[in-house]
């Protein structure tokens, strides 16, 4: 059992025959999914997605996996295989073809059809698409490509076997082994115990729910508390959930028609997403039960449905806004039922819960996954990934797709089925694969890279940090005038302060030590505006550290006249 540790170096040369694993994303937090396979000097890479942004990133549209490493070697890339629709596994797929337009895309044909809709927003028209489906072998380079059917919250999701010359990897994506699927498509048992008797050399596994005891709950488990709450309800019904559940949606659109109510959807996504999903099949409509959102006002209360998104209390958010009371056309009513039909994703339970707070004020009743059992997850428990390990019986495995204390349950796991040797990796730790024994061998740069507007990268975690404090603590300017002829300071200190309850006036007892400072260190022949600018920064951050315990940002500014 090998851990990573923060002193590694960067990997060596890859030996002849090993293959490469370098993971960009996904390990040690929910999202951000990306891995890098390398073999006889080509590139493989397994999924591309985003990582969204909590409070800790202020202003911070979308986190990236760090191309860095493979950014001079993308001539190398034979493909970029995507395992199933999700953000956190497609999202982040426009912003790399933006360097190499032309990567193969390889995925099924929802997972394409969705990310498709995404590269035409980014006017990206060049890239090659191959659709594949279980059971379908492919080869790229010196990758040999099979495709087995798993389970999870989105049809269409895929496990990808990848042969080599070093051996044969087995990549399960987000997977669970729901046995009875609301479309009939099971994870293939069969396909992962005929690659085990073939000898999977390493096997990188879904860890989300590897501290979950037990089996997944069965998505039709759902559908009676569904038709529960809209039995109960009396007036208008709002469901969140995430734009890409279409089982969700299915599951919605069939209790609004046994209990004959109208169907609209709220947000460009869900909007966008559905209509993908119905096109292909994925998703059926019944006759008669959609309607424009804007056409709900004309419907009795009873009679209307709302498919919204911002299950995950998205500040701009549909449902936030509709908690907020500023959506242009959704008003909620007291008496009116709001069903959050999804998980809380780690990192959005302040937000969630805040919005929940804002509907209930408004008199609406909330139904969640904390009092009905309204979502299940995607993801394989501790009993799924048991069997899975006695089925495939891997020489190697290399937990992924998760938190540390995920990832760290799904090796002990592993290790009870008997498997002897499971490689812990975090974001950038290099595993080579060589002789059949996975090891870690290094690590490259793989910090994260945020995308802020049209800024893709310019972000820093120092400025970040310093949003942070402007945030919480609020700024202090300080404005003083040197007169260059004298060296001595002319007008000021002119103080003001934003972001506390401070006045102007409050500052009156730190005036004179910044002056006596300033013009000490004038007398003393330091005239470099910003050393003098240091000076009042140190001087006005120690008072109004014990004076008011508050670190603001101290913003000085030195004139010379």
């Amino acid at each position: 059992m090998s851990h990573a540790h923060p002193e590694l170096s960067a990997p060596p040369e890859l030996p002849k025959g090993g293959l490469r694993v370098t993971p960009l994303g996904g390990l040690g937090e929910i999202g951000r999914n990306m891995t890098v396979f390398e073999y006889d000097g080509r590139l493989l890479i397994v999924d591309c997605g985003v990582l969204f942004p909590d409070e800790h990133h202020p202003g911070v549209d979308l986190i990236l996996p760090d191309f860095t490493s493979i950014r001079d070697r993308l001539d190398a890339v034979e493909a970029l295989v995507l395992t199933h629709g999700h953000e956190d596994h497609i999202g982040a797929a426009p912003y790399l073809l933006r360097e190499r337009q032309d990567i193969p895309l390889v995925g099924s044909e929802l997972t394409l059809a969705l990310l498709n809709s995404k590269l035409r927003e980014h006017r990206l028209r060049q890239t090659p698409f191959y659709t594949v489906k279980e059971g379908d072998k492919i080869s790229f380079g010196p990758f040999d490509l099979e495709f087995v059917a798993v389970n999870h919250s989105i049809p269409d999701a895929l496990a990808v076997a990848i042969r080599t010359g070093a051996g044969l990897v087995l990549h399960t994506g987000d997977f669970k082994m729901d046995q009875l699927p609301l479309d009939g498509r099971i994870t293939d048992l069969r396909a992962f115990a005929r690659l085990g008797e073939e000898g999977v050399d390493l096997f990188l596994t879904d860890s989300t729910n590897a501290e979950v005891p037990g089996f997944t709950t069965p998505e039709k488990r759902i559908t009676p508390v569904l038709n529960q709450a809209f039995q109960e309800s009396k007036q208008r019904i709002i469901v969140a959930c995430f734009a890409s559940h279409v089982h969700r949606v299915q599951q919605i659109l069939d209790a609004a028609v046994l209990h004959d109510r109208k169907v609209a959807y709220v947000g460009r996504s869900m909007v966008r997403n559905m209509a993908i999903a119905r096109d292909l099949g994925y998703l059926h409509v019944p006759p008669g039960v959609m309607v424009d959102a804007k056409q709900l006002a004309d419907l009795a209360p009873e009679k209307q449905v709302l498919i919204s998104t911002g299950s995950q209390g998205e500040p701009l958010s549909a449902l936030a806004r509709i908690a907020q009371r500023n959506h242009h056309f959704v008003h909620l009513e007291e008496g009116d039922t709001v069903i959050l039909a999804s998980s809380m994703i780690p990192g959005n339970e302040n937000a969630i819960y805040r919005v929940i707070n804002g509907l209930t004020r408004l008199g609406a009743r909330v139904v969640h996954k904390g009092n009905a059992l309204v979502h299940v997850s995607g993801h394989a428990s501790a009993g799924e990934l048991l069997y899975c390990y006695n089925i495939v019986k891997p020489r190697n495995v290399l937990p992924v797709h998760g938190e540390s204390r995920h990832m760290l349950a799904n090796g002990e796991l592993a290790k009870q089925t008997g498997v002897e040797n499971v490689v812990y990796a975090e974001d950038g730790v290099v595993v080579d694969l060589v002789d059949g024994v996975a090891s870690v061998v290094g690590k490259v740069e793989c910090g994260y890279v945020f995308v802020d507007g049209q800024s893709v990268g310019d972000v820093t975690e120092s400025e970040l940090k310093d949003r942070r404090i402007l945030g919480e603590e609020g700024f202090v300017s300080v404005i003083v005038v040197v007169d260059s002829v004298s060296g001595k300071v002319s007008a000021g200190p002119e103080i003001h302060a934003r972001g506390h309850a401070w006045e102007d006036s409050d500052f009156e007892s730190i005036k004179q030590p910044i002056l006596d400072a300033v013009n000490r260190a004038l007398s003393e022949g330091s005239t470099d505006t910003y050393q003098l600018q240091q000076i009042i920064r140190r001087t006005i951050g120690r008072w109004v550290s014990g004076t008011h315990k508050r670190r603001p940002m101290i913003i000085p500014v030195v004139v010379e006249a």
